[in-house]
Order: structure tokens, then sequence, then C-alpha cells
């Protein structure tokens, strides 16, 4: 992965309000360029799909690069929502949110196939590079929020630091969610990452933290 310097990362912001063609607009590409990947279908291809007239789609998005770019601000910007949403209902159960993220995780990458992966990376590195800015910043703010807390609650080893378990979860999933490992490994996108969050994250867990985990659950 290329290392990205310790710039401030930003927070996707939302679609302009009340704008139903954009949002249908993302919706639908989304769902293609993400199962079949973006470097095949044209924008006339896309308004023909998606049942409207060309212009309709060219006021929204003057070219194929400026839809993918507001798909991939659009999709992180869902993911900040949710994180926060499940940091600001958790509660004093720390595994609960931990498994709440994973789901998030889950959610989030479920549509997300190879072809698209691989169009990005090879055809669009500049996307590429701006995919891995908004990951950062996901990673960075909420799981770093998650991994205080649980540190301050005694779930989280105090021996490795907040700041190596994010990196190493960073690149973690630099080296193995890309086409080419996912299929060594056979991995889909969501299972990949899904993994890699529970075997990263969850071996930061204090053993003991384990045990009370396992009690907890025994008990309910």
């Amino acid at each position: 992965m290329t290392k990205q310097s310790k710039a401030k990362t930003s927070v996707p912001e939302a679609a302009p309000a009340r704008d139903a063609t954009r949002g249908r607009i993302l919706e639908q590409a989304s769902k293609h360029f993400f199962a079949h990947g973006f470097r095949g279908v044209s924008m006339d291809d896309l308004a023909t799909e998606l049942g409207m007239s060309k212009k309709t789609l060219y006021t929204r998005f003057d070219t194929k690069q400026q839809l993918l770019e507001a798909i991939i601000d659009e999709q992180f910007r869902k993911v900040n929502e949710d994180c926060e949403r499940i940091l600001a209902a958790s509660g004093s159960d720390f595994s609960e949110t931990l498994q709440d993220f994973l789901t998030c995780t889950q959610r989030n990458t479920a549509e997300i196939q190879p072809p698209f992966i691989k169009d990005v990376r090879q055809e669009a590195p500049e996307i590429f590079q701006r995919i891995e800015r908004h990951r950062r910043g996901v990673i960075e703010r909420h799981f770093g929020e998650l991994m205080r807390r649980g540190r301050a609650a005694g779930f989280i080893r105090k021996d490795i630091p907040a700041a190596l378990i994010i990196e190493i979860l960073l690149a973690a999933l630099e080296a193995i969610v890309n086409p080419v490992r996912l299929e060594e490994f056979d991995l889909t996108t969501k299972s990949g990452c899904s993994l890699i969050a529970r075997v990263v994250l969850e071996g930061a867990i204090a053993p003991n933290a384990r045990h009370r985990s396992t009690s907890r659950k025994e008990t309910k």
C-alpha cells in the first residue's frame, strides 16, 4: 500500500438534498459497478439501463469518472453513518459493539465484487487512492474510538498500541482485498473484510476479557 501521509482524513459529505433522480442514478449505477465493474459500461449504456435520457444523466454527472467518485463518496458516507449510529447506541458491552462493527463491515461490502476492485486498481488509480483515504478515515475515526473505549473498559490489551492495531488492520486489508488474493484464498470482498477485521480486532482482546465475554454469553 502506498503510505499515506498524516494529512487529515475527511468524511464524505451528503448528496444534495431532495434530488431523487441523482439518488436513483447513484443507487443503480453502484449496483452495476460493484457487481460487474465499470470499465465495460459507458454513460450512454447507463442511461439506457436506468430508463432515462442521456441529458438527464449528464445534468447530474458530466463524466463516468465523476459518477464513480460520487458512488465511492456515497458508499463511505453510509459507512460513517452506520458506525456513528453503532457508537452512539452502544452500551457497556464491548463484545456486542465489536460484533455490531463486524456486521456493519459485512453489510457494507456485500455488493462489492472482484471485477470492481480490479477495474479500480487498473483503470482508475486516483479513485483507488480515494477509496484508501476514505477507508483510513473510517478505521482511524470509528475503529480507533472503539479501541479507546475497549481499552478503558479493560477489553483491549494495553501492551498493543491502538495506532498499531489500526495500521495492522489497514495493511491486512490492502494485502488481501484485491482480486488475485481473494481468488487465491477463495474469499469474497465481504468475507475477506470480515475475516480480517475479526482476526485483527479479536486478537487484540485481553485474555481476561475473552473469559468475561464468554461467561456473559453463557448466562444469557
